[in-house]
């Protein structure tokens, strides 16, 4: 008859940690509750940065600000930008920022500098610097759907139907 070692019949059971504390994971009713949540939002972005709008712009997206956040379930909120025109890129972004995209055949890279693109795509800017924050997995196509970029205010009068909340800046 062999002897077990001491280290494995050992239970560890210190102050405020014991083997049998578990996770909360929401199952059921519960998960349509959280994703049914769609609140929408209205941000304006005229005279910030890019970044620092992206970032505000895939928090809410995703979610996080909320009390009953899963990392697996789409709880995050509509999101509406106005202005994204007047939108600043600091430092020397608007001279050396290049968007990059290939066709798939040979000498197919083509290269468009953001200097060149933001009077006309700025609202294409955004989109990619957002979809760039979120996580690459089954819900970003989702949270992307309710991502809605517009050139300026003109394009908030079609969603006044869903009553968004203006963020503060």
């Amino acid at each position: 008859m062999r002897a077990y070692p001491l280290l494995l019949t050992f239970v560890f059971t210190w102050k405020g940690v014991t083997e049998h504390m578990r996770t909360y994971v929401p199952r059921g009713r519960e998960t349509e509750e959280i994703e049914q949540g769609g609140g929408w939002f209205v941000v304006d972005a005229a005279g910030q940065v890019m970044g620092r709008v992206a970032t505000r712009i895939a928090r809410i997206l995703i979610g996080k600000d909320k009390a009953n956040y899963t990392p697996y379930l789409d709880c995050g909120d509509h999101v509406i930008v106005i202005n994204a025109d007047k939108i600043r890129l600091t430092g020397n972004k608007l001279e050396q920022k290049v968007y990059r995209h290939h066709s798939g055949y040979p000498g197919g890279l083509k290269e468009v500098p953001a200097k060149r693109l933001r009077p006309t795509r700025a609202d294409w800017m955004l989109r990619e610097a957002v979809l760039g924050m979120l996580p690459k997995n089954k819900l970003r196509a989702l949270r992307a759907k309710k991502l809605r970029i517009y050139l300026d205010d003109k394009g908030l009068q079609r969603h006044t139907g869903q009553k968004p909340q203006v963020l503060a800046q």
